[in-house]
């Protein structure tokens, strides 16, 4: 699970460690190297602050832009807006402006 530091913590990285799940959540500057019941995000807080830029690398922490700018792009194209009301029209609705947007890009190459 990916996250900025607005979910940081430690009820987010117990219920994540229980359900066997990898946070990649920004911990804060001056988080405490305590564990205070939460030995996931002790391990992270020792391991990201140690090394920020290789924490950054390893996790792929930083690259929610890339997913954005789909979205954005996605956006620009098609309007903000589903005209499908049940949902199973709005999975293929969805689906469908997704795979012509991949067209549209695949033609650019």
């Amino acid at each position: 699970m990916i996250g900025d530091g607005a979910y940081d913590s430690r009820e987010n990285f117990c219920y994540l460690s229980e359900r066997g799940i990898d946070p990649v959540i920004k911990v804060r500057k001056n988080s405490s190297f305590g564990a205070k019941g939460c030995m996931p995000r002790k391990v992270l807080v020792v391991r990201q602050l140690g090394d920020t830029a290789r924490w950054r690398v390893r996790k792929g922490y930083g690259y929610r832009w890339l997913a954005e700018l789909a979205f954005s792009s996605i956006k620009r194209v098609f309007g903000e807006h589903i005209t499908s009301i049940r949902w199973r029209n709005i999975i293929n609705e969805l689906l469908l402006k997704a795979s012509i947007y991949n067209l549209f890009m695949a033609m650019n190459l």
